[in-house]
């Protein structure tokens, strides 16, 4: 299967993202009202708990966002999604425009934030059509940009809506990361013969209507195309650690040590982190 045009691949992203919510519930359901004040602490507690390896210290994900250096800035966040990383950085003091393709995502974070009786301007808007520049100090984006058709033309977008000096954090799939390699090898030589490409087999294994994998260098390289102040770092998930079905890899979880988890996770990550910083002059 081809994507097509740009178009049609954003418009399939914005139906699959409006009919899946970006709930961590794929094999295990949240039995509760959704937009509930429960349900979103339920959701909440499995985005914190898969994440717990690389992206917390003294808060949740305190280690990946600069909470502290965001009181009275300008920060955009591109894929609200359920609208927790908006939440926290509105908590922390900052002045939010959370962005997202879905409308039931900007219905999401609109509801949380009324919930818990926070500030931010959420909007409905594709980043690959954002015409900011020099607006925001900071720009956070967690496993969105990847799915975007034009990843480029996104990068290209978030950078120049920076002021000079701002920084921007995403995160995209590591192509060398566990998640691949398990795809490598068991399904891609199968599906080359009926004519499946690695991307193709790639984007299926996961969410989305299409995700790119990046390695470190490429996103690296593409980053550079617009500033040289880049930094690539590995994370993931405990299923890079123990790359195991989920009922087996519960029974093995328990028998190592949460340090040689991190260790592996961190060597087979299914996540690049993504620091860039554009420059002052």
């Amino acid at each position: 299967m081809l994507v097509g045009a740009p178009a049609q691949a954003q418009q399939g992203n914005k139906t699959w993202w409006t009919e899946n919510t970006m709930s961590y519930d794929w094999t295990d359901k949240v039995e509760k009202e959704q937009f509930s004040p429960e349900w979103f602490a339920e959701i909440d507690q499995r985005f914190i708990a898969s994440a717990r390896h690389f992206a917390h210290d003294k808060q949740p994900f305190d280690r990946i966002i600069p909470f502290e250096e965001l009181s009275g800035k300008k920060v955009l966040e591109v894929g609200c999604g359920m609208g927790l990383h908006t939440e926290l950085m509105a908590r922390a003091g900052a002045d939010v425009t959370a962005l997202d393709i879905s409308p039931k995502s900007v219905e999401a974070t609109r509801t949380r934030l009324r919930q818990k009786g926070l500030d931010a301007e959420v909007s409905e808007l594709d980043a690959e059509h954002l015409q900011a520049i020099d607006e925001f100090d900071f720009i956070w984006s967690w496993g969105v940009i990847h799915h975007s058709a034009r990843t480029g033309v996104v990068l290209r977008n978030l950078i120049g809506a920076l002021k000079p000096g701002g920084e921007l954090r995403f995160m995209v799939y590591n192509l060398e990361g566990m998640q691949a390699y398990t795809v490598i090898a068991t399904r891609y030589l199968a599906g080359f013969w009926f004519g499946k490409s690695l991307d193709e087999q790639l984007w299926r294994s996961t969410d989305g209507f299409l995700a790119r994998y990046f390695t470190r260098d490429s996103i690296s390289n593409l980053c550079r195309t617009f500033t040289d102040d880049v930094e690539v770092s590995l994370c993931g998930l405990e299923a890079d650690a123990v790359p195991l079905p989920r009922r087996l890899r519960a029974l093995v979880l328990p028998l190592l040590s949460d340090s040689y988890i991190a260790r592996k996770v961190h060597e087979r990550g299914t996540f690049l982190f993504v620091k860039v910083r554009k420059p002052r002059v």
